[in-house]
């Protein structure tokens, strides 16, 4: 004989070999379109931005939230031919904003950049250029070279 358990809004039956054999008497519940718990996606039936799905990453409710919000909208909606062409205004305001917040919206391009640079300067530009901060992240074998040549070493 099943067993049943309700757990919350979760309702957990156990249920026997026999209880399989049988033909199934479980009613079907329509979907409520209006259940919190309920994943609707991106775009709800409506038509309207579902701004709390999780594939937005979170990026409706960060800082630039509203510049966000205004971007895509204007993207979503947009009837030109050329679909969000006529958002290039709001896409610059985002970008802006995320600007303001490197930390928590890097670039990628901004990042392998950096590290491109890094692996190809000559540790003596890199010397010159960061000063005495630069130190630490030059990598120990160019130092090794660097003490053995001293006609490449900053202030000879």
């Amino acid at each position: 004989m099943s067993a049943v358990r309700q757990e919350g809004k979760d309702k957990i039956i156990f249920v026997t070999k026999e209880d399989h054999e049988a033909p199934s008497n479980a009613e079907l519940v329509e979907e409520d379109p209006n259940d919190p718990y309920e994943e609707q996606g991106l775009i709800l039936p409506s038509g309207e931005i579902n701004w709390n799905c999780p594939c937005l990453g979170g990026m409706a409710s960060g800082p630039c939230g509203t510049e966000f919000k205004d971007a895509f909208s204007c993207f979503h909606y947009s009837k030109e031919e050329i679909k969000g062409s006529d958002c290039m205004e709001q896409f610059t305001a985002m970008q802006q904003c995320l600007q303001l917040y490197p930390e928590l919206y890097p670039q990628e391009d901004d990042a392998a950049s950096k590290k491109t640079s890094k692996d190809s300067a000559a540790p003596e530009e890199e010397e010159e250029e960061e000063g005495p901060s630069g130190l630490n992240s030059t990598p120990a074998p160019e130092q090794d070279s660097n003490t053995s040549n001293t006609e490449s070493s900053p202030g000879s």
